[in-house]
């Protein structure tokens, strides 16, 4: 089973090659509060896909399978899985313990 601790690191780290990328007037900070997604959110559309396709990659390989963050179940949701680093956390241990 993966630990929150691996998850959390991995979406950090996608987070803070972002910020690697942005000029110094766009970074944010990066802790588990950060919006992804909606009205106060850090990044733009094409920022948060690339995090997701960082995320899904590094998390695949620590789980010894593929899985898809981005999937019909993801955008059901009644509360994004993208609304900040928590809830993105929260989706993934639950992805991880179903073995998806």
């Amino acid at each position: 089973m993966i630990q929150e601790t691996a998850v959390l690191e991995v979406i950090f780290k996608a987070l803070n090659n972002l910020n690697d990328e942005l000029d110094d007037c766009d970074k944010f900070e990066v802790n588990e509060n950060t919006c992804l997604f909606g009205a106060d959110a850090e990044l733009d559309s094409l920022s948060l896909v690339s995090v997701i396709v960082d995320v899904e990659g590094d998390i695949s390989d620590l789980l010894g399978h593929s899985i898809s963050l981005t999937d019909d179940r993801a955008m059901s949701q009644e509360i994004s899985p993208f609304s900040n680093v928590k809830s993105l956390l929260a989706y993934i241990m639950v992805l991880a313990a179903e073995g998806a």
